[in-house]
């Protein structure tokens, strides 16, 4: 296999001779994070997905992201390096048991994360993402009875800062719900002038805990813009990278899980999902074309309305 450099420069060779370009979310790793044409969190994604002139996409992130990608632009090539590159948020929601519980609460709408399947969104009336859900639930009629899914959490913290009682799914991200405010005490304790920084998929005691609660581009954002130098942060450690190439002159401090999947103390919280994108799965997508998203053309030409009805409403 080609060194490192000389894959970056293929891939990036490719990509001119066949027209494609090269998304990557903050999560993915480093080096394919700066071969990316774009990194971004979901929101920007999709709205890239929804604008490009390319005509081939590689979506580095998880399955429903390049899913995403591929109901905004269902006349484009959409490669994924990796189909089991997985989200454990969206596999907390299937759509049958959304279906079942949508038909038990006839006169719901449904408002349903980004991080679902295709058919999850084809049962949904709007899509949000962490960046823009308050945005979203505060144009929807005050007495519109809601359910919002899969992230309880999300959910939890959308009802409290909008005043509404969404019924929510009881999902969760096996990153997110690893962080603990004792990990953020023993931290702070260490760097007492870090401003502490959480993704609102975090349980409410860790976003109590935070000074700053959002997406991963409202964190990235303040952290370019503040003239504070340390920040502790609690999501997905890949966000540090474009945080440190960006603000280089400041320290970011990952939070570690409370306790990690091997059962061992570790320095950051990371989403093996994520991790699965290598720059070899890159070249090998991009040269053999392959593997591409299908979608079923009935799930797709429901599933994108409520991804279309997020932009205009975002």
């Amino acid at each position: 296999m080609l060194k490192t450099e000389d894959l970056k420069a293929e891939i990036r060779r490719m990509c001119e001779e066949k027209d494609a370009i090269i998304l990557a979310h903050y999560y993915t790793i480093g080096d394919i994070q700066d071969i990316a044409d774009f990194v971004g969190d979901s929101l920007a994604l999709a709205r890239k997905a929804a604008e490009t002139d390319a005509k081939i996409m590689v979506m580095c992130g998880v399955h429903f992201m390049a899913e995403t990608c591929k109901l905004l632009s269902p006349d484009k090539m959409v490669l994924c390096p990796d189909l089991e590159a997985g989200c454990s948020l969206a596999d907390s929601c299937k759509a049958e048991d959304l279906k079942k519980f949508k038909d038990e609460h006839p006169g719901y709408q449904v408002i349903s994360y980004v991080n679902t399947t295709a058919a999850v969104k084809a049962l949904t009336d709007v899509v949000v993402t962490s960046g823009n859900a308050k945005k979203v639930v505060d144009q929807l009629p005050k007495d519109a009875k809601l359910i919002f899914g899969p992230d309880y959490n999300l959910g939890s913290y959308i009802n409290e800062v909008t005043g509404r009682d969404m019924l929510l799914w009881n999902g969760g991200c096996h990153v997110h719900e690893r962080f603990s405010v004792e990990k953020i005490i023993e931290l702070k304790k260490q760097y007492p002038d870090a401003v502490v920084m959480a993704h609102l998929e975090c349980k409410a005691p860790v976003l109590a805990a935070a000074e700053v609660k959002g997406s991963t581009a409202t964190m990235l954002n303040y952290a370019q813009q503040s003239d504070k130098k340390q920040f502790i942060v609690a999501t997905e450690a890949g966000i540090l990278h474009e945080m440190q190439r960006t603000c280089p002159d400041k320290e970011f401090i990952p939070v570690p899980p409370e306790i990690s999947e091997s059962g061992l103390e570790c320095s950051c919280n990371e989403c093996q999902y994520m991790k699965m994108n290598t720059l070899e799965k890159v070249y090998n997508c991009l040269k053999n074309e392959n593997p591409q998203i299908e979608i079923d053309p009935e799930i797709a030409k429901e599933a994108v309305k409520p991804i279309e009805r997020m932009l205009e409403l975002s």
